[in-house]
């Protein structure tokens, strides 16, 4: 990068009013815009594009165009907001653990997108079928083997009930376990390096409780939920990135507010950046984000939200994103227990277009009430 615009940028971070932050999200979009259509043409030259491999979206003529569309595309987004973050942005005191969270996150999400794509078929070992090797296997070490691992297992098949049907990628215990490291590393980051200030839970209206080391499972469990509800929006065009807009919008505002200036330019970084990825995942979408961007984005969103004390704001900020993740526990519960669908099919954007709602009707109407949820989760942080 040219050394004059170097220092620009640097300058513009170090601004001490909002116009700093704003200028982060522009200065990222524009990158972001230059640089999708190389990126696009980059999957495509390399293969990187969605397959059909037996999932369940892709059944109807409505949902054809989606095969062969070049999946990934998050990824453009999660080097924008790394690059500019490490370049102009970097903090040890409160951007390098998000990063850093973003970024294991983003990972996880890379390799099974590309073993989703290029990989073999994995099998799945249900528990009925461990229970006969430890009773049937030719030696006596794997049968003590299946039996002490007997514990494991069924833990494993309760977790791949909830996770996608498709027998290749990262199995979803395997996903849990990856996550569950993000979300201890940042569990680490906000506990013990941040301060006693974050060992409470404030609630809006209410009041502000110390809960010592009980934030650490909350964290924890923020963080993985949080990346996997992103995830789970991730299956409509626009859906995702045009609901993570202004979540991140708010983000940023929240942080200013609460005097957090490095990760409200992170924020922005993040907000301009998906303003560029959505324009051209529109329908028909040029790109999709892949869980290389979902799972990054939605660690993301869980760390930075968790940093600057917005626990309960959280809440709202990704509203629809957790009413579709519950939408699958829900779900998943009815089949096992009740022996039914609770909805026509999980999660709940394809509930609506099973109910006869357009894909495009879906996806705006779920923008607007995901807006409305951000302004009230917003209007909540402030108080």
């Amino acid at each position: 990068m040219n050394e004059s615009l170097s220092k620009v940028i640097s300058d513009v971070a170090n601004t001490e009013d909002f116009s700093g932050v704003v200028a982060f999200a522009l200065i990222a979009c524009i990158v972001a815009f230059l640089l999708s259509p190389i990126f696009i043409k980059i999957l495509y030259r390399f293969g990187v594009v969605r397959k059909n491999h037996g999932d369940a979206t892709l059944i109807g003529a409505d949902k054809q165009h989606k095969i062969n569309t070049p999946t990934m595309g998050g990824l453009l987004v999660i080097l924008v907001i790394a690059i500019l973050t490490i370049s102009f942005n970097w903090s040890r005191a409160y951007t390098y653990v998000p990063i850093g969270v973003m970024v294991l996150a983003a990972s996880l999400g890379a390799v099974d997108d590309i073993l989703n794509i290029f990989g073999g078929t994995r099998r799945r070992r249900t528990l009925k079928q461990t229970l006969v090797l430890a009773r049937v296997h030719n030696s006596f070490l794997m049968r003590m083997w299946y039996y002490i691992t007997l514990p494991w297992a069924a833990i494993r098949n309760l977790i791949m009930a909830f996770g996608s049907k498709q027998n290749r990628g990262v199995q979803a215990h395997e996903k849990l376990l990856l996550q569950f490291a993000a979300g201890a590393i940042a569990a680490w980051w906000i506990y013990f390096r941040l301060g006693e200030a974050w060992h409470s839970l404030t609630i809006p209206f209410i009041g502000t409780y110390v809960i010592g080391w009980l934030i650490i499972p909350i964290i924890i469990g923020t963080v993985v939920f949080t990346a996997n509800a992103v995830n789970i929006v991730d299956g409509l065009d626009g859906l995702a990135g045009g609901m993570l807009i202004p979540t991140f919008g708010a983000l940023s505002i929240l942080s200013w507010l609460g005097g957090f200036q490095s990760l409200a330019i992170l924020n922005a970084c993040a907000l301009g950046g998906l303003i560029a990825y959505t324009y051209f995942n529109i329908k028909p979408a040029r790109f999709q984000m892949g869980d290389v961007g979902s799972l990054g984005l939605g660690a993301l969103l869980a760390i930075n939200s968790l940093a600057i004390g917005q626990i309960i704001s959280l809440i709202f900020l990704a509203f629809m994103f957790y009413a579709e993740a519950i939408s699958v526990i829900i779900q998943v519960i009815g089949r096992y227990l009740f022996g039914r669908r609770i909805f026509k099919m999980a999660p709940l954007h394809h509930h609506l277009e099973l109910s006869g709602w357009s894909e495009e009707k879906t996806i705006m109407r779920l923008w607007m009430i995901h807006l409305f949820f951000v302004i009230l989760g917003m209007w909540l942080g402030m108080h």
